[in-house]
């Protein structure tokens, strides 16, 4: 079996000129780009992104309406335990008839 043989500097030269020489080729035999079709793209492209930014407008509005509906409910809590406590203070005469009221249904009872 022979031994392994070091590749002298023109080997390693030669070997990387051939390979740039493929590349060359392949890159020279590929078909050039249709100008319709890279307007094509482009155009899809530009649908894409416009179509991304309205979606990210309705998402941001969607927040934006969830906040005020949030804000509304809380202020419409607040201002209903307001008035359920101003409700529950009745005044001295309320609470003096409602007593007068229930003494009178009980000596109705007896």
């Amino acid at each position: 079996m022979a031994s392994y043989k070091e590749p002298s500097f023109k080997d390693r030269a030669a070997l990387s000129a051939q390979a740039k020489q493929a590349a060359l080729e392949k890159l020279k035999a590929k078909p050039p780009v249709d100008p319709a079709v890279v307007a094509e793209r482009a155009a899809a492209r530009a649908a894409k992104e416009a179509a991304e930014a309205q979606k990210r407008a309705e998402k941001k509005a969607a927040i934006e309406q969830a906040k005020l509906d949030k804000i509304a409910k809380a202020e419409a809590a607040r201002l209903e335990a307001e008035q359920a406590a101003a409700r529950s203070q009745m005044t001295e005469a309320e609470k003096k008839a409602a007593r007068d009221a229930r003494y009178a249904a009980r000596k109705a009872r007896k």
